[in-house]
């Protein structure tokens, strides 16, 4: 039996559209991107631009993340994250242009 279907032989039941919905409550976001990286809810990958990261580092906006989504966070196998300012974000828009 493969790790994911290890894994989602107990589901979290939390879904993209959860882990969707607790960002946009904590973090009011003008963009996010939610993956489920093993599509069983267990592996998410998320891009949130916010303002709320204004004036932080990498490191304070990580730590933003992990406290404002623990709940989410404690009932997953791995959590990845990328944090952005809007104009960060712009920014890295532009270039990969």
């Amino acid at each position: 039996m493969s790790k994911c279907a290890k894994e989602c032989a107990e589901p979290t039941e939390l879904t993209q559209d959860d882990m969707r919905t607790a960002i946009t409550e904590k973090f009011n976001p003008v963009h996010m991107e939610v993956d489920d990286l093993g599509t069983c809810g267990t592996s998410y990958q998320v891009i949130i631009v916010s303002e709320i990261f204004e004036g932080k580092k990498t490191l304070e906006k990580h730590k933003i993340v992990n406290e404002a989504l623990a709940e989410q966070i404690s009932r997953l196998h791995a959590f990845s994250q990328k944090s952005y300012t809007p104009a960060q974000w712009e920014k890295k828009q532009a270039q990969a242009s």
